[in-house]
């Protein structure tokens, strides 16, 4: 069986940003080559993409509504059912790898606190990861909340104009661009495993957790195949994305017809994206730009 390595920086990342899409298939590709399987190679990708500072996922994810906190998630899950999550999990380099301790343990996901001291018992080290870059975007987030923006995040500002939300700040200081980095990998074994990693998005309140940790929204991986999602993710979450291109594959249905389904269940307001792995065939997909990558040999 020929192995096939499919990576994304996020659903509405610009395209010019798919080399480190690339650089991330080709790190996994080496793990491959050197004998590992497809959770290896996929961890390898995501580890990458998580380090890359252009993309919303480790160093550089979004900072949350203060402006000074950064919370992530992350998950993994492979062929054979095993499953690891974090959310909302603080001063770490890459959630990916500390989710796939997870998948170690009897437990699926870990929030928060324990999730942190979770990664400090498997000496994963405090690490901070706001980038300059994270700064000005919070700030331009902000100025759009107040009216003042260029219009760049109008369409995620939007729910927020309506509502009084300094009422919903559950920050411990008084009162301000969705993406995520994922990886689908079928080996030549016939193995496959899904990554999730985010930093969030632009407008968050604290604890806020999206489509990436949560089995069947942001991945899924099965004998059938893996599915990895990206996009706004209460949205994704609703419809159960990730679980609902998977059960496709299950019943024969193509990997690009599959993965073509799965972005016409949205409004197309709703940023969304999919990788999308089965034993005969890869797709991605997408109703937006998205930088990306598909290694297959």
């Amino acid at each position: 069986m020929k192995y096939a390595i499919l990576t994304h920086g996020g659903a509405a990342s610009p395209h010019a940003h798919s080399d480190g899409c690339v650089k991330a298939a080709e790190s996994a590709r080496g793990v491959l080559e050197r004998g590992g399987d497809a959770l290896a190679a996929a961890l390898a990708a995501t580890v990458m993409l998580e380090d890359d500072v252009r993309f919303n996922a480790g160093t550089g994810s979004n900072l949350r509504f203060d402006g000074k906190t950064i919370e992530m998630d992350a998950s993994v899950m492979t062929s054979d059912a095993r499953f690891g999550a974090v959310a909302c999990i603080q001063h770490v380099k890459n959630p990916i790898l500390v989710a796939a301790k997870v998948a170690e343990t009897p437990h699926l996901l870990l929030v928060g606190d324990g999730a942190t001291l979770f990664a400090r018992a498997h000496a994963f080290p405090e690490y901070d990861p706001i980038t300059d870059k994270a700064r000005e975007k919070y700030a331009r987030a902000m100025a759009e909340l107040r009216g003042e923006g260029d219009g760049d995040y109008a369409a995620d500002a939007a729910p927020w104009q309506s509502i009084n939300w300094k009422k919903l700040w559950n920050f411990g200081d008084p009162s301000p661009y969705q993406d995520t980095v994922g990886a689908v990998v079928r080996d030549s074994q016939g193995r496959f495993a899904a990554t999730a990693s985010t930093g969030g998005t632009v407008y968050m309140l604290k604890g806020r957790v999206g489509d990436s940790p949560l089995m069947g929204c942001g991945v899924y991986a099965g004998p059938a195949g893996a599915v990895a999602a990206t996009g706004v993710g209460e949205e994704i979450v609703r419809r159960f994305l990730a679980k609902t291109v998977y059960d496709w594959l299950e019943e024969g249905i193509p990997a690009a017809r599959a993965a073509q389904r799965g972005i016409a269940k949205f409004p197309e307001i709703v940023d969304v994206g999919l990788l999308v792995a089965s034993r005969d065939g890869q797709a991605i997909a997408s109703n937006r730009n998205m930088a990306s990558a598909l290694l297959v040999g």
